[in-house]
């Protein structure tokens, strides 16, 4: 048995990680505008828990205003000079672990590609887990692999849901095959069972990231999205009945509600013509859910009543995401929890 493990995500926290946007280059003129986002975000939280912000130094007092503008609470706020290219934390950031031991903290750092090599440069991205691991002074461990936090979710009872067309893709670890790839996911995670779907929504730069697709609710619950008469109607429902062949850890059939994709979010002269939108991208904090909205008032709302339904003593939270889901991801895929 590994010495350590990744905790659920719904396991008590310290902080949320995010990396704040910067680059004019992106957003479509629209940095402005996702900036304010970001402050909106790392705001909402610093109500429930402290947030840490990845960021090159001079970038530190506009990101104190704005967090502040959005209503923050500067007793959880702390900022760090940590230079990034890109704001995709779940990806880039560190994988949080856990001592059996002591319960005492370290972390992965797998080795970060964006996503293939598609989107560089990334060297700055790259060096978050080490620039992480030095301001903690906690341990890093080094998997010797090519993984984002996005194409991962655990449960804490020893289960990793993942796909393969990320996992196995030749984009990331040409050289692992699939079982050399299972017993590293094994022995860092501190699992015994790798359950693999195939492939993910059309959109997704990332090859389809779990967190895009189907969610732990809690060890023996999951959530999965579904997409009756739309594009991802195959895939989902390929992956819907591999779902339901997985059993939880005493042998049960996992319980599994299905959830709606929101209508085709498209965006025109954009370099995504259908963009990768899930309500299951929704972000699991002290106390609180913060769930991801598309305007579209009778989905959204729908979402979140749903999603709270299996949130019963959390807080649920809508945050308006679309010019954020523009550049490819959303609530999930731009934060990164610390385990208390």
């Amino acid at each position: 048995m590994s010495d350590y493990f990744m905790p659920a995500e719904w396991a008590p926290q310290t902080s949320i990680w995010l990396s704040w946007p910067h680059r004019d280059d992106q957003w479509e003129g629209e940095l402005t505008t996702l900036q304010n986002k970001f402050g909106e975000i790392a705001a909402t939280i610093s109500q429930f828990q402290q947030v840490d912000i990845n960021a090159s130094a001079d970038l530190h007092a506009t990101i104190e205003s704005q967090f502040v503008a959005a209503g923050g609470n500067l007793d959880h706020f702390r900022l760090w000079d940590h230079p990034t290219n890109d704001v995709w934390c779940r990806d880039h950031g560190p994988v949080f672990v856990k001592s059996r031991a002591d319960g005492s903290l370290a972390l992965l750092d797998w080795g970060f590609n964006a996503w293939g090599g598609k989107f560089p440069p990334y060297d700055l991205d790259n060096a978050i887990p080490s620039r992480i691991a030095k301001a903690l002074d906690i341990p890093k461990l080094t998997p010797g692999m090519i993984l984002e936090g996005g194409s991962i979710e655990v449960n804490s009872q020893g289960q990793v849901l993942t796909t393969e067309d990320v996992l196995l893709n030749p984009n990331r670890n040409p050289e692992l095959n699939r079982d050399q790839i299972e017993t590293r996911l094994k022995t860092f995670l501190g699992v015994q069972e790798v359950l693999w779907l195939r492939a993910g929504i059309e959109g997704d730069d990332t090859d389809g990231h779990i967190d895009d697709l189907t969610r732990f609710v809690d060890e023996d619950t999951l959530i999965t999205v579904v997409d009756p008469g739309g594009v991802n109607e195959a895939v989902l429902s390929e992956n819907l009945t591999k779902l339901e062949s997985f059993r939880t850890v005493d042998g049960k059939p996992f319980v599994i509600h299905t959830i709606g994709l929101p209508e085709a979010c498209e965006t025109g002269d954009w370099r995504l013509p259908l963009l990768p939108a899930s309500y299951v991208n929704f972000l699991i904090i002290n106390g609180a859910v913060l769930v991801p909205q598309f305007r579209q008032p009778e989905n959204d709302s729908a979402a979140l009543e749903q999603i709270g339904k299996l949130f019963p003593d959390r807080k649920v939270i809508g945050i308006d995401c679309l010019d954020l889901v523009k550049e490819g991801g959303s609530l999930h895929c731009i934060s990164q929890q610390q385990p208390a």
